[in-house]
């Protein structure tokens, strides 16, 4: 074999090798955009649905598709392409309304033309109060992140839809609000730690729809004790198995 063979040879096993990888990083960035997407869950404003050290996917079909579905949300166009509306329930990652670099994560509780308050810790949507039954303590702070019992209510939406809220402080200033009106075309957001959660009775206001990012599907990985995945030393005594490959309700 010449030295020219040879030099073409290695010429070519090169540029199969890149052409490899750009097509791997092609069809992870199609998948990203279109279909599933991580996220990790920073705080604790959605305990006991999901605690901080949880990874789970979001479905990025669920709602259609905006700018925000796009890798740093470039101004390329507005509104939401193949679009559907979230139900109310439905636990939502979203771009933050006065800053769309960060993303949240709460509840649908209010959807367009909603009049939603809270009165004595009850959620009231359309003056009708939303079912509220006591269902125990949790007494775990793993999940609850405070070192006592915490009061726990099952609520359940208009729809159906029935999830876990904790009460960490009776009384607490956002167990009273005014009525806000959801305005055309935006969501009303909430956690479901009631107490601990800045949401749209707070900083978060109303949501666009524009800036919905998708809906929580499924937690594929979980570790307590604010540990990173990397540390592999540190799953045997703080990955949370029970909640691997755990459904978001």
């Amino acid at each position: 074999m010449s030295v020219a063979e040879k030099s073409e040879k290695k010429s070519g096993g090169l540029g199969e090798i890149v052409s490899v990888i750009i097509q791997a990083l092609l069809l992870a960035m199609v998948i990203r955009t279109l279909l599933f997407q991580p996220f990790s869950i920073p705080s604790g404003s959605m305990r006991p649905t999901l605690l901080e050290g949880d990874y789970l996917f979001v479905t990025k079909w669920s709602y259609g598709f905006s700018r925000y579905s796009l890798p740093f949300g470039p101004d390329i166009f507005s509104g939401r392409i193949w679009g559907s509306d979230p139900k109310r329930g439905d636990v939502v990652v979203f771009k933050f309304p006065p800053d769309p670099s960060l993303d949240y994560i709460k509840r649908v509780v209010g959807l367009p033309g909603d009049r939603i308050q809270m009165k004595n810790g009850q959620l009231f949507i359309n003056d009708i109060p939303v079912p509220r039954v006591k269902t125990g303590q949790i007494e775990n702070p793993d999940i609850t992140e405070v070192p006592e019992p915490v009061d726990v209510y099952r609520e359940t939406l208009p729809n159906g839809v029935s999830y876990d809220t904790l009460d960490l402080t009776p009384n607490s200033v956002t167990d009273n609000t005014r009525e806000f009106v959801v305005p055309p075309g935006n969501y009303f957001m909430m956690g479901d730690n009631r107490d601990n959660s800045s949401d749209s009775r707070l900083s978060v206001g109303y949501v666009p729809a524009e800036n919905l990012v998708g809906r929580a599907n499924i937690v594929f990985f979980s570790i307590a004790g604010k540990a990173s995945p990397l540390e592999i030393w540190k799953w045997p005594s703080l990955v949370r198995l029970s909640r691997m490959f755990h459904f978001v309700n």
